[in-house]
């Protein structure tokens, strides 16, 4: 028997049962469209994620204390260790251009000409952070140096100006209202054309952020190194002088924490300190994004093997109702291998019309997803094809064992066969 004798036959046998075909082919429908919604939600966190960190300058070394066994992110689960005594410390090493700390102050609310923004937490900071950020009105607050006042200056993002009717702009004023209910009035001296190049640790480039000086900061404890007490800051970005060397800089920060800073000696015991450039931190988000796209794709899989168990059960049903129609085809000449033919492409059209259809619904699905999460779509174009490639996979496995049970009928029995 020719393969498109199989084809139409089997074609037949489908329309004739279109109900039950439909129902077949839901489970790898499902199963599909699961498995490209996931790894398309995935594929789009790990880029809009990395992103961040291709926009940021190759020069930069970043410092947290973080779980050893922790495979989060690595500004999950910071610990504030970092005093005053380490950030001038790391300044004073060989071929670092600045230190930047980072700290968060723990907020309710902003208010401006009349209307209330909710906001957990806004950053403290210096402003070298901003030192090749470019402004689009204003500029950064000035640095509070010993004995000075702290001064009540705000820098904020494009998106955070936003936030308030009209868009805040140089010269507002703001109303900070921190825990404990106190509240600090600050100006804003400038606003962010553009944050794409601060510090990726602190999130996304789109999310609105408030700037604060470090004065205003709250969080301190006693230095071991001075017995003193001091600001305590989470984070610290390290900018290296020259890009060429912010391998060397890593290395000599790293042992500069190991030594003598006083991080390793507030850090928990279970935590590490560590140093870590834009490729380390890079591939430690694509390493966690990648586990737990596996992990949720591992449950839609189990859609695909209930797919896989109702393609067998119904081809197995096929083969019982068609018993007498087998017989008649073995003795007009039909061989074995005819037989088997036309059940495994009937199984076969079975898979690929479910990835057909799951593919599309897949991608619309990954589409809501990310528009969901605000994060730009990245089609996995491989995971496509992969996808139509497993229905046709599991169309044939699922097949297998009913065309080989309806190629062993025996004719005369199935011609007696009522």
């Amino acid at each position: 028997m020719y393969l498109s004798e199989s084809l139409r036959l089997a074609l037949r046998s489908i329309r004739g049962h279109k109900l039950r075909a439909a129902l077949t082919a839901l489970g790898i429908v499902i199963g599909i469209a699961a498995v490209i919604t996931f790894v398309t939600l995935g594929a789009s966190v790990k880029a809009e994620v990395v992103g961040q960190f291709d926009d940021s300058p190759a020069n930069r070394v970043f410092l947290v204390a973080t779980p050893s066994d922790d495979g989060g992110p690595p500004a999950a689960l910071s610990q504030p260790v970092f005093t005053e005594h380490d950030v001038s410390g790391i300044g004073e090493i060989e071929g670092v251009d600045r230190v930047v700390p980072r700290g968060t102050i723990a907020t309710s609310a902003l208010s401006h000409g009349g209307e209330t923004v909710a906001r957990d937490q806004v950053t403290a900071t210096t402003p070298a952070l901003f030192g090749t950020v470019e402004f689009r009105a204003g500029g950064p607050f000035v640095a509070a140096g010993s004995g000075r006042e702290c001064p009540d200056e705000m820098v904020v993002t494009r998106s955070a100006a936003a936030l308030f009717p009209g868009n805040l702009s140089a010269g507002d004023r703001v109303a900070v209202t921190q825990r404990g209910n106190r509240t600090r009035n600050v100006t804003v001296v400038g606003v962010l054309g553009d944050d794409a190049g601060l510090n990726p640790l602190a999130g996304f480039g789109s999310q609105p952020r408030f700037y604060l000086p470090t004065c205003a900061y709250d969080t301190v404890v006693t230095s071991p190194a001075t017995g003193t007490r001091q600001n305590v800051f989470p984070q610290v970005t390290v900018v290296a002088a020259n890009p060429g060397d912010t391998a060397a800089v890593q290395e000599r920060v790293q042992s500069y924490v190991d030594g003598e800073s006083d991080a390793t000696q507030l850090a928990p015991e279970s935590y590490q300190v560590s140093a870590q450039t834009n490729e380390d931190i890079v591939q430690r988000i694509e390493n966690v994004v990648d586990r737990l796209t596996q992990f949720v794709t591992g449950i839609a899989v189990i859609s695909l093997l209930v797919g896989a168990i109702g393609i067998a059960n119904i081809m197995l049903v096929s083969v019982r109702e068609r018993t007498k129609e087998i017989g008649i085809m073995k003795a007009v000449g039909a061989t074995n291998r005819d037989v088997l033919q036309l059940f495994l492409v009937e199984s076969l059209l079975l898979g690929a019309g479910g990835a057909l259809l799951g593919v599309p619904i897949g991608v619309a699905g990954g589409w809501v997803a990310v528009t969901y999460a605000e994060l730009p779509l990245t089609l996995p174009l491989v995971w496509v094809g992969a996808a139509i490639g497993i229905g046709l996979i599991v169309g044939v496995v699922s097949g297998l064992y009913p065309a080989w049970s309806a190629a062993r009928v025996d004719p005369i029995d199935a011609l007696r066969y009522e």
